[in-house]
């Protein structure tokens, strides 16, 4: 029994699996992937022109956002058998179902972040002759992109785990490593399947946030300036009071630069 394989022995961690069956592997987190970042953008694409009908039409906000939350609720089996008799048993199914789960928090994220911008900078781009267009994608969503990112971390981290669902019609990544492990009762390819499952999420979350603060470098230094403003950040030549000093109360222009910062 001691030269018994791994795979002969049933074991959670066989070396001797992923030597095996690395390119089942390769293949089940390849399809993994494509579904899970299909999903995402397409849930993006769709979550942005209804967040922007919300914003122009507020009348609008509650019934967008009322369904957007019910399609939410319905669980995902019953959400597949709804979509395969449009799309068939194919992946399909398990890309427009997981984009209409994204919609919820990708269209409320959009529309918080939109609404979050300052109107002194609308007015300041209006003024130096920004039109709709203009004033939306260079003012409007750069200032946004915060609540739009920390949205699309937690749409992207729940698309990779309800990616394993769809293997109910064949098409689930490493769900069907994973569903084929259980049934089986096969160790290795359970634990192995979850683990990169896992890995997938968290991998997802980082490049998410990476691109986050590549995006949004201004909220690093709003970061940076707070932390030196609390008891004991600032250094000793940078005292609090030097800025309230400088402009008298009586000067009027003081007022302004005051209010900005």
């Amino acid at each position: 029994m001691s030269g018994q394989s791994c795979l002969t022995a049933n074991e959670w961690i066989c070396g001797e699996y992923l030597r095996t069956r690395s390119q089942e592997l390769l293949d089940a987190t390849a399809q993994h992937v494509l579904i899970a970042l299909s999903s995402v953008v397409i849930g993006l694409l769709a979550a942005f022109p209804l967040a922007l009908l919300a914003r122009r039409w507020r009348g609008l906000a509650g019934p967008v956002l009322g369904l957007t939350t019910v399609l939410y609720t319905v669980p995902s089996l019953a959400m597949f058998a709804l979509l395969m008799p449009v799309f068939g048993l194919s992946a399909s199914v398990v890309v427009t179902g997981l984009a209409l789960y994204s919609l919820t928090v990708l269209v409320r994220n959009i529309l918080a972040g939109l609404d979050a911008v300052p109107d002194g900078a609308r007015e300041a781009a209006r003024g130096m002759g920004y039109g709709p267009a203009r004033l939306l994608f260079e003012v409007e969503i750069p200032l946004a992109l915060p609540a739009l990112m920390a949205g699309l971390r937690i749409a992207a981290v729940s698309a990779v785990s309800l990616t394993t669902v769809g293997a109910i019609v064949g098409h689930g990544g490493l769900g069907n490593l994973l569903y084929a492990g259980l049934d089986s009762f096969f160790r290795a390819q359970v634990l192995t399947a979850s683990v990169i499952c896992v890995l997938l999420a968290v991998l997802a979350d980082l490049l998410l946030l990476g691109a986050q603060r590549l995006l949004t470098p201004w909220t690093r230094h709003i970061r940076s300036a707070g932390a030196s403003a609390r008891p004991g950040g600032a250094g000793p030549s940078s005292p609090p009071a030097v800025p309230r000093a400088a402009a008298p109360a009586s000067d009027p222009s003081a007022a302004p630069a005051a209010k900005a910062g």
